[in-house]
Protein backbone atom coordinates (compact mmCIF):
# COMPACT_ATOMS: atom_id res chain seq x y z
CA UNK A 1 0.00 0.00 0.00
CA UNK A 2 0.99 3.43 -0.72
CA UNK A 3 1.89 5.63 2.02
CA UNK A 4 1.11 9.07 1.95
CA UNK A 5 2.08 12.56 4.33
CA UNK A 6 -0.55 15.27 5.64
CA UNK A 7 0.04 18.31 7.01
CA UNK A 8 -3.11 19.96 8.53
CA UNK A 9 -3.56 23.00 10.37
CA UNK A 10 -7.13 23.90 12.40
CA UNK A 11 -7.72 27.38 12.63
CA UNK A 12 -11.39 27.63 14.77
CA UNK A 13 -12.80 30.76 14.21
CA UNK A 14 -14.36 30.64 17.86
CA UNK A 15 -13.11 32.15 21.25
CA UNK A 16 -12.39 28.67 22.50
CA UNK A 17 -10.26 27.60 19.77
CA UNK A 18 -7.02 26.58 21.74
CA UNK A 19 -9.14 23.58 23.05
CA UNK A 20 -10.61 22.95 19.84
CA UNK A 21 -7.21 22.22 18.77
CA UNK A 22 -6.37 20.16 21.34
CA UNK A 23 -9.19 18.24 21.46
CA UNK A 24 -8.34 17.53 17.40
CA UNK A 25 -4.95 16.90 17.61
CA UNK A 26 -6.08 14.09 20.30
CA UNK A 27 -7.99 12.65 18.87
CA UNK A 28 -5.70 12.34 16.04
CA UNK A 29 -3.26 10.68 18.48
CA UNK A 30 -5.41 7.97 18.84
CA UNK A 31 -5.18 6.06 15.72
CA UNK A 32 -2.05 3.85 16.62
CA UNK A 33 -1.24 3.47 12.84
CA UNK A 34 -0.21 6.81 12.00
CA UNK A 35 2.58 8.69 12.30
CA UNK A 36 1.77 11.86 13.78
CA UNK A 37 4.00 14.99 14.95
CA UNK A 38 2.66 18.23 15.61
CA UNK A 39 4.51 21.80 16.18
CA UNK A 40 2.77 24.75 17.16
CA UNK A 41 2.00 25.78 12.85
CA UNK A 42 0.63 22.16 12.08
CA UNK A 43 0.00 18.31 12.75
CA UNK A 44 1.75 15.66 9.79
CA UNK A 45 0.43 12.34 9.68
CA UNK A 46 2.30 9.59 7.69
CA UNK A 47 0.40 6.59 6.62
CA UNK A 48 -1.56 4.15 4.31
CA UNK A 49 -3.13 6.57 1.97
CA UNK A 50 -6.90 5.20 1.80
CA UNK A 51 -6.80 5.21 6.15
CA UNK A 52 -5.13 8.40 6.03
CA UNK A 53 -8.10 9.53 3.95
CA UNK A 54 -10.58 7.88 6.29
CA UNK A 55 -9.18 9.48 9.50
CA UNK A 56 -9.38 12.85 7.84
CA UNK A 57 -12.73 12.61 6.70
CA UNK A 58 -14.17 11.06 10.29
CA UNK A 59 -12.52 13.81 12.13
CA UNK A 60 -12.80 16.72 10.13
CA UNK A 61 -16.60 15.96 9.84
CA UNK A 62 -16.58 15.62 13.67
CA UNK A 63 -15.12 19.02 14.37
CA UNK A 64 -17.40 20.65 11.39
CA UNK A 65 -20.53 19.26 13.23
CA UNK A 66 -19.66 20.90 16.36
CA UNK A 67 -21.59 24.13 15.64
CA UNK A 68 -17.88 25.50 15.51
CA UNK A 69 -17.17 27.39 12.89
CA UNK A 70 -13.32 26.62 12.15
CA UNK A 71 -10.82 26.51 8.29
CA UNK A 72 -8.82 23.26 7.66
CA UNK A 73 -5.88 23.89 6.06
CA UNK A 74 -4.55 20.42 4.48
CA UNK A 75 -1.38 19.46 2.09
CA UNK A 76 -0.92 16.23 0.90
CA UNK A 77 2.61 14.79 -0.24
CA UNK A 78 2.49 11.71 -2.73
CA UNK A 79 5.64 9.97 -0.49
CA UNK A 80 6.16 9.31 3.36
CA UNK A 81 8.65 11.83 5.18
CA UNK A 82 10.11 11.38 8.34
CA UNK A 83 7.97 13.98 10.08
CA UNK A 84 10.17 13.52 13.48
CA UNK A 85 13.04 15.22 11.21
CA UNK A 86 10.66 18.11 9.75
CA UNK A 87 10.89 20.67 12.75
Amino acid sequence: MKRITAELSLYPLTENHILLIKEFITRLNTYKELEINTNSISTQIVGEHSRVFDIISKETAAIFSSGNPCVVVLKLLSLELDVRKIY
